[in-house]
């Protein structure tokens, strides 16, 4: 019986990622700044890691 190894096939789909203006940063143990891209300013802070992603999501479709 031959084992015939194939070397893995990656595929180089391009998706539209938007540049996102706020990003959330461990600032911490267990505290997350909330930070907007462009000026590098704090503009919220969690202690819980998807709370902080929440406001990030909350704080984006605000613009």
């Amino acid at each position: 019986m031959s084992t015939l190894t194939l070397p893995a096939q990656h595929t180089n789909t391009l998706t539209y990622s938007p540049h996102l203006r706020y990003q959330v940063v461990l600032a911490g143990n267990r505290f997350f700044h909330i930070k907007e891209t462009a000026t590098g300013r704090v503009r919220g802070f969690r202690g819980d890691h998807n709370e902080a992603c929440a406001l990030a999501r909350n704080l984006e479709t605000r613009l």
